[in-house]
Parts: C-alpha cells; structure tokens; sequence
C-alpha cells in the first residue's frame, strides 16, 4: 500500500501515513486532499482519488522537534547518496573515527562512502590516511529531514519538505486502479 504526506493546516509536513489512513481523514472531513497519485478508489455509492498530500482541517500544535534515527537511509539521504571523500556514487557507510579507535556511531562521525574510498581508509584515523572529507557531517534538523529519511519521496510532496534537490528519490505509484476495502 503506498503513503501519504499530512500537513498541518499550516502546511508544515507532520508525518506520512497509509494511504487507507489519508482516505479516513479526507471522508471523515478531517483533511482536504491538495494531491492525488492519480489512481481511484471505488466504494458502492462514491469513487475518491488516491491521496499523496494531504492537509489537516484543523492546527495540530507539536510539542517539540522530530529526532532523526541514525540508519544507513538516513545518512544517505544526508550525503545526498555521494561519497564524502571523493564525490562519487556511495554505497557504505564509515566512520570518520573508527569505531576500534574509540569513534562513536553519532552523525557527526559517520558518512556516506564509495566502495573504493571505503576499502582505501580502512581502519586509519582521517589524518593517517591522507583523505579528506568534502563536507563535515552533522545531524539534520527538522520534521523534513525525518520525511526524507524515509527513503523515497513523491514529486509532489518535494513543495511541501523544502528538501535540497540531491536528497530527493522519486517514488511514483504504479498506474491503475484499485477497490476500496472499508
């Protein structure tokens, strides 16, 4: 089942949801739908339109700032799936301090890496291997990172996260149709 994006009435982006979920809340009037996927849903008495942005009728207030995991997708989409060291397509994770060399598994000590540069650093400090980092790491702030540590996000909710361009996959539902079962 694919997700839908909820804003808040501000439109500030709140979480994603099952796409049942988001239909519950548009037929309950609990939220508007502002995007749809383009498949359709259909029950004995209506036809509703898949939603992918939805916003809240009314103001949620949030108690305090969204805690990004640390998890391989979210470096990746912090690095913008690039190598640290030289730029190109990573596929591991290092730690910049190792971790047999006391290194924690913080964000500000682990980064996006190619195999190569991976294999060249090894188990050596930054210093002893003779690399350098193009930008130094640091935990994301905001609702929005935590969105796009998801891993994919819909064209269509890119307005609404205000993420940089590199940290944003596309993810499109498949075309089609399918049977409302509520």
């Amino acid at each position: 089942m694919s997700r839908a994006l909820v804003l808040n009435a501000t439109y500030e982006p709140l979480c994603v949801v099952s796409t049942r979920r988001a239909l519950l809340l548009v037929l309950q009037a609990k939220a508007e739908l502002l995007s749809g996927t383009g498949r359709v849903y259909h029950s004995a008495r209506t036809s509703l339109a898949e939603p992918s942005v939805v916003r809240l009728a009314y103001f949620v207030r949030v108690p305090h700032q969204a805690h990004v995991a640390l998890n391989r997708r979210a470096i990746f989409a912090r690095d913008g799936h690039r190598c640290q060291y030289c730029g190109a397509q990573a596929e591991n994770i290092d730690h910049i301090v190792p971790r047999s060399k006391g290194g924690l598994h913080a964000w500000d000590n682990v980064v996006a890496a190619c195999r190569r540069c991976n294999a060249r650093k090894r188990d050596h400090l930054l210093e002893d291997s003779g690399m350098k980092l193009r930008h130094l790491p640091c935990a994301p702030r905001g609702r929005q990172w935590a969105l796009a540590a998801l891993g994919t996000v819909a064209p269509d909710w890119e307005p609404y996260l205000g993420l940089p361009a590199t940290v944003v996959q596309l993810n499109m539902p498949a075309e089609g149709e399918a049977a409302l079962s509520a």
